[in-house]
């Protein structure tokens, strides 16, 4: 998707619409939650599950994934993602396989899911998509993650990329993404530009959703 540009006036005040829109909804839903399963699993042979949390903490988010289950060794893209326009997004099926070759791919994600919206790497404020600093799993096919975000900043951020937009975190998926690069997949199996499919092909999802006081 490519991001759109505004003038700095603009950009400017929608900035500060979204980071209130975030404070506003912040201050009321403090911490969110989202189980992670299992996709693409049949052709993969292996299963994903994890656990993500999110709490704001001051002026931070809190993040905290925990994955087990994932291929070993690699790095791991990870990332939520969701409509600019705020239309709640769900986890894809093997029903989004549009093109029959028995694999969810990224592009097959979009109908249901939208867009790749924030990154959870070293510096998800940024939204830089394609970076080498995502968590790396262990021998054991397990990997942790846990940030804190800086609000204001990521708040911003989103604004300028999604013509003012909030997060709004339960209305968007997380998505766990990668498989080793020789793992055989057919040329149908698509990706993100000209990032190699086996980086970008999702292995796990979860709902994001509010956690009631």
């Amino acid at each position: 998707m490519t991001p759109v540009k505004f003038t700095s006036l603009t950009v400017a005040g929608v900035a500060l619409v979204s980071a209130a829109m975030l404070f506003s909804r912040a201050a009321n839903a403090e911490s969110y939650k989202a189980h992670l399963t299992a996709l693409n699993a049949g052709k993969i042979g292996i299963a994903a599950d994890g656990d993500a949390t999110f709490k704001v903490v001051g002026s931070n988010l809190e993040v905290h994934i925990n994955m087990k289950g994932v291929p070993a060794n690699i790095e791991h893209w990870e990332h939520f993602h969701g409509f600019p326009d705020g239309t709640d997004a769900t986890c894809a099926t093997a029903a989004q396989d549009k093109n029959g070759d028995g694999y969810v791919d990224l592009g097959d994600t979009e109908r249901v899911s939208g867009t790749t919206m924030v990154p959870f790497n070293d510096k998800p404020e940024e939204m830089n998509i394609p970076t080498h600093t995502y968590p790396h799993a262990s021998v054991d096919s397990t990997y942790q993650y846990t940030k804190l975000v800086p609000l204001k900043q990521l708040s911003e951020t989103f604004g300028r990329t999604y013509d003012g937009h909030s997060i709004d975190l339960d209305r968007r998926v997380i998505y766990v993404h990668g498989i080793p690069d020789n793992t055989a997949m057919p040329a149908t199996v698509g990706s993100l530009g000209p990032i190699p499919a086996h980086v970008t092909l999702p292995i796990a999802c979860g709902k994001i959703e509010k956690v009631s006081e």
